[in-house]
Formats: C-alpha cells, structure tokens, sequence
C-alpha cells in the first residue's frame, strides 16, 4: 500500500523561496492576490493538445496545471519510487499481476463530468493503443486487462501481457487523466482540440503563444489563489531573463549559467535549482551507416571527454554514468558507462574497418539553440573531440521548432547521424526512457533493432517483484546498454528556474512541471 502525504512538504518545498524584498521591480498592482503566473517557456508547444499525441516537456508542463493525475512522484535520490496520492485514495498490489486503484469521491471534470473509474479505464485503454505518439504502456491493450467493480475502483490485470503490475504503479504517477467521453470522441474530437482534466487550472484558450489558464473554482483540493497561469513561448534565453528583471514575468526556466549568477543578485527573484529526471543525450541513428555498428558507436562515445562539457554546462548540469537519472527507478553508477579514451576510439574504429576514421561518411550533429542550455557550446566541444579522432562531423545548430521536426527517426533513417535531445518523465518508472527507445518495437530517436536489448527489456519488464526488476535493469539491462552505445547519456540535466520573491506556495518537480494549487503572490 501507498500511503498518502503531504504534496507541499514531501519535496522541502518550504524552504523553495525567499522572503519578499519590496524593491526594484515589482509593481504594487501585480503583487496582489488574484494575479495570474506568467510563465516564459523555453520550448514552443504542438498545438495539439491530446496528451497521448506529443512528447513536448513544455506541453507536458502545461498539462501539470490543468489534468488530475492518481498519484505525483517527487522521486527524491534518497527514495525514487516515492509518490503522493492525488486522485487515488490508496493503489495496491493484490498479486504479482493484479494491481487496484481506489479513487476519491466527488471530484469532477472542468466540463462538470464526475471523473470516476470508467475515466481511468477510458485513459489507460486509449493511452495504450500502439497509433499513439506518446505510447505510455508496456505493451498493447490486448497485454492487460482494466475491471471496474464499481465507480471508485480499477483493477489493473497483466497476466494476459507476462509481466508485472507493480509497472502500473509508477506509471499511475505518469499519466494526466482524461475523460471517458473525450476519449469516446476519438483523437480529432475535444481531445486535440483543448485540455479537460480535474486540476487547479481550467484551460480557457491559445492565443499565439501563449496559453491560457484560469483558476478551477471547483477544486477538490480548493480554489487556487491566483486568478490563473498564462504560459508562453519565449524562445530567445535574453527576451526571458530581462522579462523577469523588469518584472513582467512571474517564472522563467532553462537559465544560462551566467543568467544565473545575474539574477541571483537580484533581491526580487529567488533561484531553484534541481538534479532532475532528464539526461541529456547525443543520440546515435542507429538505423543507417555508419552508426549502425555498435564499434563505431562506442568509438564515438570514447572520443568524448564529458567532464569538459560539466565546466562549460556549470550549475546546469550533473556528471551521470548511466542511460536514466539518478533519482529514476533502478540507477547505479555502471562500471563498463564509456569515458573519453583516444587509444580505444581508434582501436575501435581500426576493427570496424575505419582506422583513422579513414572511408567515415561526412556526419551531420544536430543541436538546438533557445531552449537547453550551452548545447551550441557544448556542442561545438563535441564536434571537435569526435574530429580530432578522426570523425568528420559537423555541427548544425537549429531553433528548437526546425530541431523537433528532425528529432525522429524514419523509415531508412532519421536526418542526420547524431542529435542532441534530453528525454524526460513525471515518473520513476524507467521503462519511460529505456524501452521508449532502445525496444525494437519503439525506435523512437535512434531507430535501434537489436534482439539482445529487447530480451533484456523483456526480462525486466516481466520480473514479478520491483527488487527483481531493479537487479535485471542494473546488473544486466543497462550495462549492455553501455556496451552496445545506442546513446551517450551526457549529464543529467538541472533544473533551473527564476521566480519573483513575491510568488510563494510553489511547489516544483523535478520533471519541471509545477504544482501552482497553493501559490499566492504576497
């Protein structure tokens, strides 16, 4: 059984914020109750606002606002699998493949539907279907099952699928929950076309760039303080921070090492700071030359010195030796992760029959520049390692939208040959990352198909007990990974947010995604 606890307190988020310093910038008006958080978002959204239908952290973190979820996981180092009931009263293994959910009355949807058991289903089902961009589950709907006793409870069933329902637990802490009607509609119905959910913040409309929130007055938890949230797109890193020092912004995120030793002079803005679930990512296509040879990969992998990219990254990164972050579900330090060795990359290269990177097609690496921190510059840095050893590679910087167009791979390989991407989830549940990309039947970013990686996969996924689970993923799962190099895992990402001193009761997760329920400006 999960017990419950206290959203507000089981992350320290008392001791997030500063105390108010009256000076500079704030406007007397804006800093009164009722006032809406402006947020200054680094990435663009899709536009399509089926949760099921993107992979966008930026749309991911709108959601946040807007969806109820049956339980939030603040995946502290100390406890990754901790989570904090929401719309669950309690969710509970029955057996090693049954898992049951028992829900809170009386809450509805912001269309005035009661959300109850059938919402559940109705999210789980769909979110299962494999035409889903954002396939959230470990296997097709036909690998479970989903009962309703009655309008308070599911039952998970995995027998039919082989493998644990204990995955459904940290899954449930994942997914924002959507309305059986909606769904009923299909993906082109009220899904795509606005947000629906049981949070703090009723979606209102998108205006350009900018999405608009209003307060739920009808809370289950209460009504929030603020008259709502708009979140923008504000893709230029400087448009960003000098909003936030004239006091027009409430929240910016993604800062600049140097915009961070700025604003933390500031005494109006208050600095956050946390090791997150993202890992930063060069992502090999696995799917076409010459990366589809693992020795290639490797070569690659040992040209890099991470520890040069950790001074130019500054507080915005943290060193990382495995393929999910140190507060994901199953992480250890890996003996056999690849560190920068020349004489190696050239051994490696010389028995795939590229000594001296002699007969390397031209290599295209693509980055992009507005949202991560220092990917050019970091970037620049690995483009001239992996040439140095004999990689002919070039480096092509784009906006972050031209950058998501390219992201995937595609039938006969996805454009270029390397892509820098982080990867993040609101959930401990490791499958989100590893299986999202290096399982045959995903191939999301590096296009892989290796039957050693899927039986691995296999393996951990259908392991009954989560200690057996975390044993496969850490002694035999990621260190192949690690042998077979589909990706580097470069850092892992830190989360840097500047908020004004006057916005207090925030309460940040380490996915980016803010819970605003109890924020007030003071």
């Amino acid at each position: 059984m999960i017990n419950r606890r206290n959203l507000m307190t089981a992350f320290g988020a008392t001791a997030l914020f500063s105390q108010i310093n009256p000076r500079f910038f704030i406007d007397s008006a804006y800093a009164q109750e009722g006032k809406p958080i402006i947020f200054l978002s680094a990435e663009n959204i899709t536009g399509n606002w089926d949760p099921t239908a993107h992979t966008t952290l930026s749309q991911k973190n709108i959601e946040a606002y807007v969806m109820g979820y049956l339980a939030r996981a603040p995946m502290r180092p100390d406890n990754p699998g901790e989570m904090n009931l929401e719309l669950a009263e309690s969710i509970e293994l029955l057996d090693g493949s049954r898992l049951q959910i028992k829900l809170k009355p009386g809450i509805k949807f912001h269309d005035g539907e009661p959300f109850g058991a059938k919402d559940v289903k109705a999210t789980f089902e769909y979110g299962a279907q494999p035409d889903r961009p954002a396939q959230w589950y470990p296997g097709p709907t036909d690998s479970f099952e989903v009962t309703t006793p009655d309008d308070l409870t599911v039952i998970v069933d995995t027998s039919k699928g082989g493998y644990g329902a204990s995955l459904f637990i940290f899954l449930a802490a994942y997914l924002p929950m959507m309305s059986a009607k909606d769904v009923a509609a299909g993906p082109n119905g009220p899904l795509s076309q606005r947000l629906n959910g049981t949070g703090p913040f009723r979606f209102v409309e998108q205006r350009g760039n900018d999405t608009v929130l209003e307060a739920f007055p009808d809370y289950f938890m209460g009504s929030p303080k603020v008259s709502g949230v708009t979140f923008s797109f504000v893709g230029d890193a400087t448009t960003r921070i000098l909003s936030m020092m004239n006091g027009q912004a409430s929240i910016i995120e993604r800062l600049e090492p140097e915009q961070i030793e700025t604003l933390s002079a500031n005494p109006d803005v208050t600095i956050s700071k946390m090791v997150s679930v993202e890992n930063k990512y060069l992502w090999f296509r696995c799917s076409k030359p010459p990366f589809d040879n693992p020795l290639v990969r490797r070569a690659a992998c040992h040209a890099i010195d991470r520890t040069i990219l950790y001074e130019v990254l500054g507080e915005a990164g943290s060193p990382s030796k495995n393929f999910i972050s140190p507060i994901k579900f199953g992480y250890a330090d890996l003996d056999n992760y690849p560190e920068y060795d020349p004489e190696e990359c050239q051994r490696l290269l010389a028995e795939a029959g590229y000594p001296g990177g002699q007969g390397l097609p031209p290599l295209e690496y693509i980055t992009s520049v507005g949202f991560y921190p220092k990917t050019k510059e970091y970037g620049e840095v690995i483009t001239a390692m992996l040439q140095e050893q004999g990689f002919p590679v070039e480096l092509n910087v784009m906006e972050v939208a031209a950058w998501n167009e390219r992201l995937y791979d595609r039938p006969g390989g996805g454009p270029g040959h390397m892509i820098d991407c982080g990867w993040s989830t609101g959930s401990p549940e490791p499958d989100l990352v590893l299986r999202t990309h290096f399982h045959s039947s995903s191939k999301r970013i590096t296009g892989i198909v290796d039957p050693e990686i899927d039986a691995l996969l296999d393996k951990e996924r259908s392991a009954a007990t989560l200690d057996e689970r975390r044993d496969v993923i850490q002694t035999e799962l990621t260190p192949m990974l690690a042998e077979k190099a589909p990706a580097l895992s470069l850092f892992t990402s830190v989360l840097v947010h500047a908020i004004r001193s006057d916005l207090q009761g925030l309460f940040l997760y380490p996915d980016g995604a803010i819970d605003a329920s109890k924020a007030e400006f003071v």
